[in-house]
């Protein structure tokens, strides 16, 4: 089994960085579909109808009907024999006993022992993914990011020891959720110099501004020092919310889930959208509790690490010569550009010249 000590973002850091984004090499399509068959049968008693659901994501993704229900199934079939999903359903349970609304999963099993993959049987969600309502300019934005941001501050409610990556093996041994790093700022700057190497040598940043970022970060590395993480999704975006234009159903795909800073996942939505909207979460977070102490600077310290691991999936997936119909952006040239501007603007902020609202 994989363990996610040495990693900072599993998307760029896996041993076999970016193959489950651009699934090359997954295998006979005829045999996983096989197998999955053969696992559902084993699970329901006998095989359901299958059919492939076009997920663009970290997973392949299936819709089985049985008995009149849809199920929805993700495989992980990737060579590194990551088990995170068993991790992913313990957090969802979690958060959706604070009560955020999450989908339900009714089996996992990431052992591979009788089948050559990772699974979860979820239910099957009817309702559309947020970001295609926000790209048809149809989304109720200003009430959906305060729902949003009042969510954030609910699954904040879950406090587990340890940073960054559950202990997958813990889990399962005891049933808690421990985070692999014994201090936050360890988490933090894990391979950063990696990230910021790859940038560089992919000239998306030149040395000189590798080696401004490091001594910015390097500057501020006392916000990091905190006592206790709370839970971070660490992939909010709204194509993990499922919903309709003015409410939220879901909130989907926690694979990537850490004990962090409560900042975190507020940043991430800023790797997206304005600084309206950013004050629209804002708000909604701040009718379940307060900010924490040196928010702001806190704030764009994690937007600056998030748009450079970001930075290295886009570029290392190709994502800046994709246009048309993806799930990111419509223009990748557009997107290159986006994503210097937002590591511009993280920057500015920690230097105290520029505020959130000026997203």
């Amino acid at each position: 089994m994989a363990n996610r000590t040495n990693i900072y973002y599993w998307k760029c850091d896996r041993p076999q960085a970016f193959y489950a984004i651009d699934r090359n090499g997954r295998g006979n399509s005829a045999d996983i579909e096989k197998r999955v068959g053969e696992m559902l049968t084993s699970y329901f008693g006998e095989l359901p109808a299958l059919r492939p659901a076009g997920g663009q994501g970290n997973h392949l993704t299936f819709l089985a009907d049985h008995a009149g229900k849809t199920y929805f199934i993700r495989i992980e079939n990737g060579p590194d024999g990551d088990d995170y999903m068993e991790v992913e359903a313990s957090v969802i349970e979690r958060v959706r006993a604070t009560g955020v609304p999450t989908p339900h999963i009714y089996a996992v099993d990431s052992s591979r022992r009788r089948v050559p993959f990772a699974y979860q049987i979820m239910e099957e969600l009817e309702s559309s993914d947020l970001n295609r309502i926000y790209r048809q300019g149809e989304l109720a934005t200003p009430e959906i990011m305060r729902s949003l941001g009042s969510y954030v501050a609910r699954w904040q409610e879950i406090a587990p020891a340890g940073f960054g990556p559950f202990d997958a093996e813990k889990l399962r041994r005891s049933g808690t959720l421990r985070g692999l790093h014994a201090t936050y700022r360890d988490y933090y700057t894990l391979n950063l110099k990696k990230h910021l190497d790859f940038l560089v040598t992919h000239d998306f940043l030149t040395r000189g501004q590798s080696q401004d970022i490091v001594e910015l970060i390097g500057s501020r590395l006392g916000l990091l020092d905190i006592g206790q993480g709370c839970l971070v999704h660490k992939d909010l975006a709204l194509w993990n919310v499922m919903g309709t234009r003015d409410e939220i159903q879901s909130v989907i795909d926690w694979d990537d889930a850490v004990a962090g800073d409560p900042t975190d996942d507020l940043s991430l939505m800023a790797c997206f959208h304005s600084g309206s909207e950013m004050q629209a979460l804002i708000e909604g977070y701040r009718s379940v509790r307060p900010l924490p102490e040196n928010f702001e600077a806190r704030f764009w310290l994690h937007l600056l690490r998030n748009m450079l691991f970001k930075a290295v999936i886009r570029v290392g997936a190709g994502y800046f010569q994709k246009n048309g119909d993806f799930f990111l952006s419509d223009d990748g040239d557009k997107l290159a550009i986006q994503t210097r501007m937002r590591i511009d603007a993280a920057c500015e902020g920690l230097k105290g010249n520029f505020k959130i609202e000026r997203l």
